[in-house]
């Protein structure tokens, strides 16, 4: 096998054995796309431009999750009545039209290096059409069994399986390649947390992540969207109230928070005046979503805070929140913490930084100076693919 042979291969070669893409009617509501995304399985929908059938005469109107939910909940035309906001329709978690669309079709026969192009031109994801079997068919429905998802991460694990026929520029350090970026989306642990929704939204779109930097320089951790995407919605209050460094520490236990974070939570709306982030906190989401389906907000500050469904892959998250800025070095290990952010070095290879970013399911990778982690910049899946591209192209 050569280069240029995998210039010839079709799309659809990517799409083996991955799941198909969960729809969502475009009549739904922001409250039925959270309860869809609690309910586990893949953490992202799509959103049809039609409830009718025949799926393959549709246009895909985008991907939600839970990270699209968070930031409309704590948008400020809804911090003073997030209840409410669950009930507008889930095509305003999508991004303006004026803005370049985040997901491109592909038909299953393109090349690869066309879908390349596709992905590489400001599209976060790719959907591309296949034919299920009959008897899946007959279960699930038709736009489920329609689609599949494609996003950086599979074009970065195919390269990856063919990684010796781009020798030697895998081996090659990521400095050497022009792919260390300055790390734009950055807080202090003390900012509002608040304050990096803008930055939030921003690091979903490029599938980066905001990292939360001391004032000496140093990596303290980060705010990923790939963490909270498998938060839930109690994060939309903490997101109100703390600063960013105590929400990293509440994501890490989100699953199972303690008494005193929940108390922390509820003190600060108060003092804040956000009550109706309050009400949300204590509130039992389920349809209808309106104000009187949640408990009171006046509950005493003793209670726990209400139980929630086990994240998708079956495990709750460690009890107990953590100190948000504790000093030493950062593991990179499966089961990471928000303050366990996934770095490199600016001498590390590019093959290294490929199958550590695969290994943690992440598609970017921090760059730090030595063990005294000062943040240089970062590494995406992104410029990691615009190298494979040139390669192709030679």
């Amino acid at each position: 096998m050569t280069v240029n042979s995998l210039q010839g291969r079709d799309v659809s070669d990517l799409c083996i054995g991955k799941p198909v893409a969960r729809p969502l009617p475009l009549s739904a509501t922001v409250g039925d796309a959270l309860l869809a995304l609690r309910s586990g399985g893949d953490d992202r929908l799509v959103i049809s431009t039609s409830d009718g059938p025949a799926p393959e005469r549709k246009a895909c109107a985008g991907n939600v999750c839970m990270v699209d939910v968070l930031c409309y909940l704590c948008a400020e035309q809804n911090l003073d009545a997030p209840m409410a906001a669950l009930d507008a329709p889930a095509s305003a978690l999508l991004p303006p039209l004026a803005a370049p669309s985040l997901v491109r079709r592909v038909e299953p026969s393109s090349s690869i290096l066309e879908a390349l192009d596709a992905i590489l031109d400001e599209a976060q994801s790719l959907v591309v059409p296949i034919h299920a079997a009959a008897s899946r068919r007959k279960f699930a429905s038709a736009a489920a069994a329609e689609l599949c998802w494609l996003t950086q991460e599979d074009f970065v694990r195919f390269f990856l399986n063919s990684i010796a026929l781009f020798s030697p520029v895998p081996a090659l350090s990521v400095t050497d390649l022009g792919l260390v970026r300055p790390a734009a989306l950055a807080v202090r642990p003390q900012d509002p947390a608040l304050s990096a929704l803008p930055l939030i939204r921003a690091a979903l779109a490029e599938q980066t992540s905001v990292a939360v930097v001391g004032d000496d320089g140093r990596l303290i951790g980060e705010i990923s969207p790939f963490t909270l995407a498998h938060c839930d919605e109690r994060v939309a209050p903490a997101l109100a109230a703390f600063s960013a460094g105590d929400l990293m520490a509440f994501i890490d236990c989100v699953g199972a928070p303690r008494k005193s974070a929940i108390r922390s939570i509820k003190a600060q709306l108060r003092a804040k005046g956000l009550l109706g982030m309050l009400e949300l906190l204590d509130a039992d989401v389920s349809p209808p979503f309106s104000p009187s389906t949640s408990s009171s907000s006046s509950s005493s500050d003793d209670e726990s805070s209400p139980s929630s469904p086990p994240l998708s892959n079956g495990r709750r998250r460690p009890k107990g929140m953590r100190s948000a800025w504790r000093s030493g070095s950062y593991s990179a290990r499966m089961g990471r913490r928000s303050e366990e952010a996934i770095v490199c070095h600016p001498w590390s290879s590019l093959v290294a930084v490929m199958i550590q970013a695969l290994t943690h399911r992440v598609s970017y990778v921090w760059v730090v100076d030595d063990d005294d982690y000062f943040l240089v910049g970062i590494v995406t899946f992104s410029d990691i693919l615009e190298v494979f591209r040139e390669q192709l192209q030679q």
